[in-house]
């Protein structure tokens, strides 16, 4: 190399103070199928193998996720240094005389080399080892100059056989990753720190970890939040630890980003236990039930085995209580509401249902024809609660449609059709019955609900432990705030919706044995995902398996965490949705809790790059709490 290539060298890469020299083996073309199937997953178009020298320290030092850059045929053409930069997804140290050992030769010569080999990798022998190391491209290329910062160009180019590989070092990964998000954020400290108050990073990358050299990474929180994320991992791989995090940086590093947490395992009350007790951010906690004292509260809520009996967090929970924190449900909460919508998407289910049946689809087309009539008289739209005027036409209209057809009365329909003044209850609330709730003020029904939503909280749970509850509880508040985001033109303050245990909320809706609240929940998370990015309403989903959910709701999102998923079919569905190779997601089988596969399409400093993430641990800034919290009480 130039002298000037030389000092390009040193600045951008790293060689391990002298311990990595290696070249690209060759590249070779992935495996094109003829027809593509959504239940085989994604492989990169090319897999790069590089052979390095061996060196006992290297196998320490290299991490799976780090980026080599290779010259391309590009920079013959510019007369620039171009290259092609591909990512580490598996490494593993080669032994020539192991790997010419016949399963058939003579089994005592066998042992006798295995056992001579293992002096060697005490050695530095680059006769008889290397270290094999197999890369896909990141599609991306990096153009380095003298004068000026590196560019990063989207797209692939083809390196040159045979050309040395460089390790992309700390400083131009922390300037891929992190300049451009950094550049939006507030607060970024010069030395990095986990404390969420302090540095709004979300983990560091798990590359250069060997050598102790952290390296933060940063995401843009308004993309985050309003392109929707999930969050994937099979139980214990730290997917509410990673969330709480994520809900911690939202609120203390943007400015009125508002949180609402469905939490069907009762976990984020104490892993949130710091944050709800801060008096600088207005939350509320939201149970199925009324509880009487803090006893009952820190009975209700999920707790790690080492804080069960801790009085310390009886305590916390009580200043809660007293501060008004804790609220319940009332029973008119509870009642499914029943919007114009949802009375048409029945009878587009009992259309599917007659389609062997002209009469009968006859019937329900005139339905449906004097719904959509009477929706445009006054002035409704679909995602509206019905009105007692509405239920008193809707129950005329369809008894009259069914006898018009002489649909039989042993059918779905007929009874359908007969019972909708029985079937939908508006709530009646007068002001005798109004009285407890307004001297009552932790009991919520939907109107103040809505209200809480709308004021001054940013950070809002409902801990409910009954499926059908929070379900019902979701298609109001989704439908609700969505309406009024559409009928204000509103997108500011951002609202993310965080769905845990999202097989609860989303499930497919083609299942069997999918209830009609499940269904109509399902429907109404799509929709939000849908549509809610252009009125600043964010979703983000977390499960254990992702392969129950519903397929066109995952779709919706821009950016995941993907932990260890142990069974195949959740990790093809996550590779046939986002497009992340297969042999980049079996690495995620040997992630330890808090490590994660990070990739997105507008959250991150580089589009679609899978990058490998150690999360910060939540349990750290709970411990912190409870022990400031008790010298205060002493």
């Amino acid at each position: 190399m130039s002298p000037l290539d030389d000092s390009l060298q040193k600045e951008y890469f790293t060689d391990f103070e002298g311990r990595f020299k290696a070249r690209l083996s060759h590249l070779r073309a992935g495996h094109i199928r003829e027809a593509y199937r959504e239940s085989q997953g994604v492989h990169a178009k090319h897999t790069g193998i590089i052979k390095v020298e061996y060196h006992k320290d290297l196998m320490g030092l290299l991490e799976e996720g780090m980026l080599i850059a290779i010259r391309n045929y590009r920079a013959f053409h510019q007369r620039q240094p171009r290259f092609t930069l591909l990512e580490i997804a598996s490494i593993w140290p080669s032994h020539f005389g192991l790997g010419g050992l016949a399963e058939q030769a003579y089994y005592p010569l066998q042992f006798e080399i295995i056992e001579q080999s293992v002096v060697d990798w005490e050695s530095a022998d680059t006769s008889t080892m290397m270290i094999r190391l197999s890369t896909i491209p990141i599609n991306y290329d990096l153009i380095l100059h003298k004068d000026k910062e590196p560019d990063f160009i989207r797209g692939f180019s083809y390196p040159i056989p045979a050309e040395e590989a460089f390790i992309v070092n700390r400083d131009l990964i922390n300037l891929m990753y992190n300049k451009s998000i950094i550049q939006e954020l507030k607060g970024v400290p010069e030395k990095t720190t986990a404390k969420a108050k302090r540095d709004p990073r979300l983990g560091v990358l798990k590359m250069f970890e060997a050598a102790k050299d952290d390296i933060p990474l940063y995401v843009d929180f308004e993309r985050l939040v309003r392109y929707h994320f999930g969050v994937f991992a099979f139980t214990g791989g730290g997917k509410s630890n990673l969330l709480s995090n994520i809900i911690r940086r939202l609120l203390y590093h943007t400015e009125d980003t508002k949180l609402v947490i469905f939490d069907v395992a009762s976990e984020y009350p104490f892993l949130l236990l710091d944050v709800f007790s801060d008096s600088k951010i207005p939350s509320h906690i939201i149970l199925e039930h009324k509880v009487a004292d803090p006893n009952q509260l820190a009975t209700s809520i999920v707790r790690p085995r080492d804080y069960e009996d801790d009085p310390q967090i009886t305590k916390a929970l009580k200043r809660l209580y007293t501060h008004d924190k804790i609220g319940y449900l009332t029973r008119e909460t509870r009642d499914v509401t029943y919007t114009f919508g949802r009375i048409l998407r029945e009878l587009d289910d009992l259309a599917d249902q007659s389609a062997g049946r002209p009469t009968y689809v006859n019937a329900i087309n005139l339905i449906e024809q004097q719904i959509t009539q009477y929706l445009t008289q006054e002035g409704h739209n679909e995602e509206e609660p019905v009105d007692q005027a509405f239920v008193t036409f809707l129950d005329m209209t369809a008894k009259a449609a069914v006898d018009q057809f002489r649909v039989s009365d042993r059918s779905q329909l007929y009874a359908w059709a007969t019972t909708r003044s029985q079937a939908i209850q508006i709530p009646k609330i007068s002001k005798a019955a109004s009285q407890p709730a307004k001297q009552d003020k932790q009991a919520f029904t939907m109107n103040s609900l809505n209200q809480l939503i709308e004021g001054d909280n940013r950070l809002i749970c409902f801990s409910i432990a009954d499926p059908s509850t929070i379900r019902q509880l979701v298609i109001s508040i989704t439908s609700q705030v969505l309406l009024a985001r559409k009928k204000r033109f509103q997108v500011k303050p951002y609202i993310l919706f965080v769905f845990d245990e999202a097989q609860e909320f989303i499930p497919q809706i083609g299942g069997r044995g999918i209830s009609p609240v499940e269904r109509e929940s399902s429907y109404h998370v799509e929709q939000l995902l849908r549509q809610g990015r252009k009125y600043g309403l964010g979703v983000c989903i977390a499960t254990q398996r992702i392969a129950h959910l519903n397929t066109s709701a995952l779709q919706q999102l821009h950016t995941f965490f993907v932990g260890t998923l142990p069974r195949p079919y959740d990790r093809t569905v996550v590779s046939s949705t986002f497009l992340v190779d297969q042999g980049i997601l079996e690495k995620t089988l040997e992630f330890g809790p808090g490590e994660w596969l990070l990739s997105s399409y507008i959250a991150t400093g580089m589009t679609n790059v899978p990058i490998f993430l150690r999360a910060d641990n939540v349990e750290i800034e709970i411990a912190e709490f409870i022990e400031k919290s008790s010298l205060k009480s002493s």
